[in-house]
């Protein structure tokens, strides 16, 4: 690692430990030249995957989206943060092991409504009936006979 001082190439690592995010690691450098300290983060480098969308537009994926509307879903439901945070997280790491560059969305909203039905069956049904984009009563009865089989 180049000295951000000196500009030196050879510098030596004086500590290692994981960063608060738990997904870096923090390590404290030392230059031989000039003897100045710095610290620098190294983290995984991974492959930016995309969405899909309907209309065949693409976009970068993004949790924020899943979560949103997974709280959405989960709305005055006796649903906890941490099992909220859990599914996200579930739904996140399902698609990411897809090991796919591009995702349709499709796929990303079955994987939410499966992990929602078994975290709350009305979440399921909320997020269903957006997601379906339910024009009527008889398309929502359809659904639920589908989930109660």
């Amino acid at each position: 690692m180049k000295c951000p001082y000196c500009g030196n190439p050879d510098t030596r690592v004086i500590d290692s430990r994981p960063a608060d995010d738990n997904n870096s690691i923090r390590r404290r450098r030392s230059c031989d030249e000039c003897g100045k300290r710095f610290t620098t983060y190294e983290k995984v480098e991974t492959i930016p995957l995309i969405v899909i969308k309907k209309d065949n537009n693409r976009e970068a994926f993004d949790r924020s989206k899943i979560e949103a509307g997974v709280l959405r879903a989960c709305y005055k439901r006796p649903v906890s943060a941490e099992d909220i945070k859990r599914t996200v997280d579930e739904i996140e790491l399902e698609v990411v092991n897809r090991e796919e560059k591009e995702i349709p969305s499709n796929l990303i909203g079955e994987i939410v409504m499966d992990k929602l039905k078994l975290l709350d069956p009305v979440a399921y049904v909320r997020f269903a009936s957006v997601y379906r984009e339910f024009k009527d009563v008889n398309t929502f009865m359809d659904e639920l006979k589908t989930f109660l089989e």
